[in-house]
Parts: C-alpha cells; structure tokens; sequence
C-alpha cells in the first residue's frame, strides 16, 4: 500500500489551509476567545461556516453521483488535519459525517448550510456513568442533534431541548456549552452497525485534528526558540529547548502517520484491522496534542502562561477533543485483544 499523499491530496490540504488562515486568523480566534472567557457568547462564525462548505470540507465523503466530492476518509484525514491546525471552531465532525451518512435526514448539511451536533450514549455505563445534565457544545447554533446509541442512530431536534448555559467560562473558550437537562426520544434513522461506524469515523478525525493541533505546537515552539535570545543566542541551542523540540515533532509525526494509516484502512479494509488501526491512532494523537500543547507553553517561557500568546487556546482544544473521543481505557483494551 502507498501511504505518500496524492497530489489531489497535497493540494487539497493545501487549500484549505489557505483558506482557514484567511477565515479563521489567530488574532481573530484570540479575541473571540477573550469574548467567550469575559462571559459574553460571542455569535458564531456562520461566514467562515459556509466557507467551509463551499471549499467540500462536508462533502468530502458525499459520493459524487449525489452532488458531493466523492473522496474517502484518507482525504477527510488531511482536511480535518489543517482544520486542527487552524483550531476552527465549530462542530466539524458530526456536520461532516451527518452530510455522508444522513444526507436525507439532515439535508444541508454537505453544503454548510445545516449544523448537526452529536451525542454518544454508548460512553454512559455503570462504570462511567453520566447523570443528566451533561454538556452540550454549540447547541444555540445546531439545527440537528445526531444521538449515537449502541447499535443505531437517532435524531432529535435541537429546540426541543431544555438546556441552559453550561458554565460562563468554559475549558475551551471557542466551545461554549449548554447543559442539557433532558434528552427526548429520537427518531431512529440508522440501524445495523451504523452507530459503531459512526463512533469509529468520529474517533479518526478527531484525531486528524489532534494532529494538526500537534503539528501547529511545534511550529510555533519552534519559531519562538530561533527568534527569542538569552545570554545573547537563541533559546533553541540550549540542549533543554532542543530535546522538548525535538521530542514534538517526533509525537507529531507519529500521530500524523498513525492517523493516516487508519484513514487509508478505513478506504482499504482489506490491509488491515481498521478497528485497531482507529483505537491506535485515537491514543497516540491525543498524548501528541496533549504533550505538544504543554511542551509550547513550556519553551515560550514566562511568554507562554500570557493570554497574547496563543498557545493555551491549542492546550484547552485538545483537552476538549480528548474527552470526545472513546475513553482512552476501552480504547486500549481493543487494541490489546486485536494484537
């Protein structure tokens, strides 16, 4: 199997990268954020939203027959990558996989103009039990509500939920929540194995997110330790900075390459477990945001902990994305019974 990415592929990352730097510039994001933490809800970005759409970002995986773009997860992948990279606010999985596998449920949701949230109520168990209320991101935004239970999927509408504002200042600034004190039945519109699809998809390119958020962490420790001297030189001939760097780009790559390779499985099951593939790539691409986030805080010193500096945004990003994955226990139980 060839892993080396397309030139349709190179050029579409590409793309959207130019896109998302031209919509969703830092500077913007920080002061939508500072808005978000001084209690206020900033509006949500509906512009830059149907940016998205017209660049296909939800129409990737939408057969071409059915007015879509007719590509597979490994190009999904590389998107969603950069759209990490870039930390766009919204809910980009769940529109995008709502748009591939209920496109006559959530109509408008290929093009950008419907929003669809998600909830998965498979992670509610006696061991990890989650009491009502639970938290809701965007929900002031969602036209659709996708509920992913054990086997099937259901929708339900986003007005008929009773559900306040979660909390003033949220962990992740660009992700207010609301606290949903109920959830009423849905209608089931996919059955047979479609939740466990859905749950294995939502898994993969939250982590091509997370890898893009590694991927921006060692850029931006990077240029900072050419840039800012100590003692006369650069910080970033001091052996110290050197091995933090060093040790980024390697957790970043390897994520980038574990994520790539479970997307490309998904597209080509044949070559491999994509089950395991998908747990494997969730585990390493969260530890790589994780570590990267904290690694970039760390090598812009006293700079770092600033509200100026960027990094935190990418900290509280992957600490939400982390928590919408599969708890990271299951995860590796399923990659240690597939070995």
């Amino acid at each position: 199997m060839d892993f080396e990415l397309s030139e349709v592929e190179v050029a579409l990352g590409e793309s959207i990268r130019a896109m998302c730097a031209s919509r969703y510039p830092i500077e913007e994001l920080l002061h939508l954020a500072g808005e978000q933490f001084a209690g206020k809800v900033a509006p949500f970005d509906h512009g830059g939203w149907a940016s998205l759409g017209e660049a296909g970002v939800f129409a990737l995986q939408v057969p071409s027959d059915a007015g879509g773009v007719g590509l597979g997860m490994g190009a999904s992948s590389v998107v969603f990558e950069e759209l990490g990279r870039a930390i766009v606010p919204g809910p980009l999985v769940s529109t995008h996989l709502a748009a591939r596998d209920l496109p006559q449920v959530v109509q408008g949701s290929d093009s950008g103009k419907r929003l669809v949230g998600s909830i998965d109520l498979s992670k509610i168990t006696p061991a990890r039990p989650v009491p009502f209320p639970f938290v809701l991101p965007f929900l002031d935004v969602l036209d659709w509500l996708v509920i992913v239970e054990e086997e099937h999927l259901s929708v339900v509408e986003p007005s008929k939920l009773e559900a306040p504002r979660a909390i003033q200042r949220p962990l992740d600034p660009l992700t207010p929540l609301w606290a949903v004190e109920s959830l009423p039945a849905g209608q089931t519109v996919a059955e047979a194995g479609a939740a466990a699809r859905w749950r294995r998809d939502t898994n993969i390119l939250t982590s091509a997110i997370l890898v893009g958020i590694a991927a921006k962490c060692v850029e931006m420790a990077v240029s900072y330790a050419k840039e800012r001297e100590q003692f006369g030189r650069p910080v970033g001939s001091f052996q110290a900075v050197k091995h933090l760097c060093a040790d980024m780009i390697v957790r970043a790559e390897t994520a980038r390459v574990a994520v790539q390779a479970a997307a490309v499985t998904v597209d080509e099951p044949a070559v491999g477990d994509v089950e395991r593939a998908a747990c494997g790539a969730s585990l390493i691409a969260s530890e790589a945001a994780l570590r990267n986030a904290k690694s970039c805080i760390q090598v812009h010193g006293g700079m770092g902990f600033t509200w100026e500096v960027p990094a935190h945004l990418y900290l509280m990003r992957s600490r939400m994305l982390a928590e919408a994955l599969t708890p990271r226990g299951a995860l590796a139980e399923i990659v240690a019974e597939r070995y």
